[in-house]
């Protein structure tokens, strides 16, 4: 895999002379302290502007600030009127437009489509402060704002809407977020690579028309550059003829160098630093299911930057053209970028306000990215990727004692040593010509890949290191594991069962049945079986009462009635009573989503006669879903009596042990009082475990929203 230049190799740019700015501003008054006539450069957020490197703009604020430029924020403007984009002036370079750390749509409504009551990234959790799709609003006002300025949309919302995209809250599909932004380009994935290169180019008095070759950019233009190759994506993946009205991909072709492959002529020929695979357009994705599942699947097979090549999607005359995706940061450039010289506090214009964000990760520390897990609903893997970037050890440590000694309510508790996945740091292919060649979607899925690197013993000496500096009483594990990693070594669940824990560790099985399981790409439940019990062993070796906090999906596509109410079973056989449930929401771009729209999988081949798999749409049946997991909830017990009826499984409503929900419901009539008597069990003790039952067994029901209030 090729290297990039080291990111801190640029030659500072001239406005270097002013130094670092204590906050980056967010008003004219602050720039006049700073001695600033101007910003290069702006960066537009929908989130609250928190100086910490778990925030998107304080980390590409700050990174951009050690390469010379003048950065100035402008968080959470009113979106209705240009002028709020003006308050800092016209910037030099470019204005850089993010919706925040979630997708605005993800951040605004619940998996049912409700708008949310609040906004963890928003000063006193206001809700409201950001519009819908925020990225293109945010672009079309900064356009207005100063005609001629360059317009450089990122984040995890452009990430994610890089191109025609399913989306669930206007259920269809939606053309890229590039050409309905009107933005100059887009930066996908972690911008680091691509910003500080376009923000210097642009400084060299190059055209943003003209950076067209930055990876982990996104651009419009028309025909194909001279010198290109361009493979139809059908050649890869044949998704089959179109039953109803003539193949798509028939149609005129952008331009007169696309190549044909006969029987004999092979893709792989080709040059593939100078190959573009083109994707079926916006119009086809949009029409038909089946050409969308394709699509999905050939995009997701392009996104090892050691071997992806170059895509393009046809949007009305012109084209969306993907840049293959960033090189991974090596470790001295991730260890730079998160020592730069940030405040970790919200900005000083926030006084007394609360930010729950901010709140939660004050006292953790972020020691790696991406994952090569794969999960079909998540999305992390399409903007961080799959290769592990890890931070030294050293680093870590330095940002620990940064906390204790600089970051104010600090009780020497650290809250979380991880990331997107807690014990995936270090954890690497073992050969990097196979890393770069690889085109499995995930390295743990269905079995753990002999080429994997599973050794935990750099981690438990992190662990070690972080927990023996002065001043620190406890450092807790809180980001979720890969258990079926951390079984291959009982030494880090030892280490992190006698040190790490606080009382509850989250985990993630999702569900128990092998149908939902195949389509999340997670392991099975024996492998959560063999996790508990070595997490059992220890914490009794260790004479602690702790507990394991499993998650689950409902709704998920592959996923039946039966499926849920065996999952039912299985929470009820093991007196787990979850109190707050996930149902599945579709994000744009996961491999998830593509199911959810198509009924197809697009894990395997995709063609007209591909076998469609269930897929959980009514409200009624995603409601159902949900009802099984809380099974023990009276208000669900209509519903769960119903749905067990018409499956012919009515032998499961009854007061004994062995079924599932009681025939009585509770405030309906006398007879319905002496039948809650006889069972012993009221409505009020249902969410909370009954005192009839051993302590070990007793705790093992806490839930999510019990162990946030811990």
């Amino acid at each position: 895999m090729t290297q990039s230049p080291n990111i801190f190799s640029h030659r500072p740019y001239w406005a270097a002379r002013f130094g670092i700015a204590p906050v980056l501003p967010m008003s004219r008054e602050e720039m006049d302290q700073l001695g600033w006539d101007s910003c290069d450069i702006i960066i537009v957020t929908g989130d609250a502007y928190v100086d910490h490197p778990s925030f998107g703009m304080a980390l590409i604020g700050r990174l951009l600030e050690a390469q010379g430029f003048r950065v100035g924020i402008i968080s959470q403007p009113d979106w209705s009127d240009a002028e709020a984009f003006r308050q800092l002036g016209r910037p030099n370079l470019f204005f850089g437009i993010t919706a925040g750390n979630m997708d605005s749509m993800v951040n605004r409504y619940t998996a049912d489509r409700r708008i949310r009551s609040d906004d963890a990234y928003t000063p006193d959790g206001e809700a409201g402060k950001r519009p819908d799709r925020s990225v293109i609003v945010y672009a079309q006002r900064a356009r207005e704002a100063y005609k001629g300025v360059p317009v450089i949309i990122g984040g995890i919302e452009a990430s994610l809407r890089r191109i025609a995209h399913y989306d669930y809250w206007s259920d269809k599909v939606r053309r890229s977020a590039l050409p309905d932004s009107k933005a100059d380009l887009l930066i996908y994935g972690n911008a680091e690579r691509a910003v500080v290169t376009v923000a210097h180019r642009l400084a060299a008095g190059e055209k943003i028309t003209d950076i067209q070759d930055v990876r982990g950019t996104a651009y419009m233009r028309q025909g194909m550059p001279d010198g290109w190759s361009e493979i139809d994506s059908t050649h890869l993946d044949k998704p089959g003829p179109k039953a109803h009205h003539p193949n798509p991909y028939q149609a005129e072709p952008a331009c007169d160098k696309v190549i044909s492959f006969t029987p004999h002529q092979r893709p792989r020929s080709l040059n593939r630093a100078k190959t573009v695979v083109r994707l079926p357009s916006y119009d086809q994705v949009m029409e038909d299911e089946v050409i969308y599942a394709h699509a999905s699947r050939v995009f997701h097979l392009e996104t090892n930057p050691g071997n992806a090549r170059a895509l393009v999607q046809q949007h009305g005359k012109r084209d969306v053209w993907l840049n293959p995706p960033p090189m991974p940061l090596t470790t001295e450039e991730f260890d730079q970028v998160y020592e730069l010289p940030y405040t970790r506090k919200p900005h000083p214009a926030y006084s007394e306000a609360r930010n729950p964000a901010w709140e939660m990760i004050r006292f953790s520390v972020n020691i790696m990215r991406g994952c090569f897990g794969g999960c079909t609903f998540c999305s992390i893997t399409e903007h961080e990727g799959r290769i592990i970037q890890s931070r030294s050890e050293d680093s870590i440590v330095r940002e620990v004692e940064i906390i204790r000694d600089q970051v104010p309510g600090f009780t020497g508790n650290i809250s979380d040593l991880g990331g997107p996945t807690a014990n995936m740091y270090r954890l690497t292919c073992k050969d990097k010509k196979i890393e770069s060649a690889c085109r499995r979607l995930s390295c743990v899925y269905p079995d753990i890949c002999s080429n994997l690197g599973t050794d935990h013993q750099p981690l438990i000496r992190l662990y070690r290191r972080t927990r023996a500096l002065s001043g620190i009483k406890r450092v807790f594990i809180a980001s979720g594991l890969r258990y079926d990693l951390a079984i291959r070594s009982p030494e880090y669940i030892r280490e992190l069962v006698t040190h790490h824990v606080g009382g509850y560790l989250k985990i993630a099985p999702e569900h128990t049945e092998t149908g939902p399981l195949s389509k999340m790409m997670k392991p099975g439940i024996e492998s959560y079986e063999r996790f508990k019990k070595l997490f059992e062993k220890y914490s009794a070796e260790t004479g602690k009462e702790q507990y394991l906090i499993p998650y689950f999906i409902a709704a998920h596509p592959g996923t039946s009635d039966h499926d849920m109410l065996n999952l039912a079973l299985w929470l009820k056989q093991n007196s787990f009573r979850p109190d707050q449930v996930q149902a599945f929401l579709p994000t744009p771009l996961a491999i998830a989503s593509a199911m959810y729209h198509t009924a197809r999988n697009p894990l395997r081949k995709v063609s007209r006669n591909s076998r469609q798999i269930n897929v959980v749409r009514g409200l009624k049946q995603r409601r159902l879903h949900k009802a099984f997991l809380r099974y023990h909830d009276p208000k669900n017990w209509p519903l769960l009596r119903e749905a067990l009826t018409s499956m012919g499984r009515a032998d499961l409503i009854g007061n004994g042990k062995k079924h599932l929900v009681p025939k009585w419901q509770p405030g309906h009539s006398k007879s319905d009082t002496n039948n809650k008597k006889t069972h012993r069990t009221s409505p009020s003790r249902m969410a909370v475990p009954s005192t009839k039952m051993p302590q070990n067994k007793r705790m093992r029901k806490v839930t999510s929203s019990r162990k946030t209030k811990k």
